[in-house]
């Protein structure tokens, strides 16, 4: 089985304006609706990942990937209760889990929370980005180059092997308007992990509605 990555990530563009040309007139794309429900979230993940890693089943993973509810998310936390009580401060409404990989090598997941409002989101995101790289250690930089504005980025050069991340590793966390996007890769370099997370963030981020 997959090694699940750890941390509180777990508690891990435009289509609008795109023009079409119909009778030599250009005309605009409708813009891709805001889920209204989590297998709406769903059909926005990410099939795939530039690595080319296999796609883990959700009910491979324990507990199981896939949809998530308010109470998945604060099951993860030491406190389920309170965390519950703080996620619904934020507006959260669900989210979507899901992972790539096998055995213990290269993984790479995407984790997207869909929220009420954009300032839900936002707050969410930047306290998850500071919570998470507390527990990895390392130093986050916020707005990194080759990332969308509203982005963190967080680079490990050997993992962190108690939360089972046996190799380098990068971690993106990225607010899109009612939306927050974490992605996480484990390859063979700190390189190939923050390029495998460049280019997850570019494409999770383009299947969502605009911000």
């Amino acid at each position: 089985m997959p090694v699940r990555l750890g941390g509180l990530a777990l508690l891990l563009g435009l289509l609008a304006g795109c023009a079409t040309a119909v009778e030599g007139a250009a005309t605009a794309t409708p813009a891709v609706p805001t889920p209204a429900t989590p297998g709406a979230l769903e059909e926005l993940v990410v099939p795939g990942v530039p690595s080319g890693l296999p796609r883990v089943p959700d009910r491979d993973l324990s507990p199981p990937a896939g949809e998530k509810t308010v109470q998945d998310v604060a099951g993860y936390a030491d406190d389920p209760d309170r965390e519950r009580a703080v996620l619904e401060d934020y507006g959260y409404r669900y989210g979507w889990e899901r992972y790539w990989g096998s055995g213990s090598g290269p993984l790479t997941s995407v984790f997207i929370h869909q929220f009420a409002t954009r300032d839900g989101a936002a707050a969410f995101t930047e306290d998850l980005a500071r919570n998470d790289a507390e527990a990895y250690g390392g130093v986050l930089r916020d707005d990194p180059p080759h990332l969308p504005g509203g982005c963190r980025l967080l680079t490990l050069d050997a993992g962190h092997p108690s939360s089972g991340l046996a190799g380098p590793a990068a971690f993106s966390w990225c607010a899109h308007g009612v939306f927050s996007v974490a992605v996480t890769a484990v390859a063979g370099s700190v390189q190939a992990a923050t390029d495998e997370v460049h280019a997850v963030v570019a494409a999770q981020l383009e299947r969502l509605p605009p911000s």
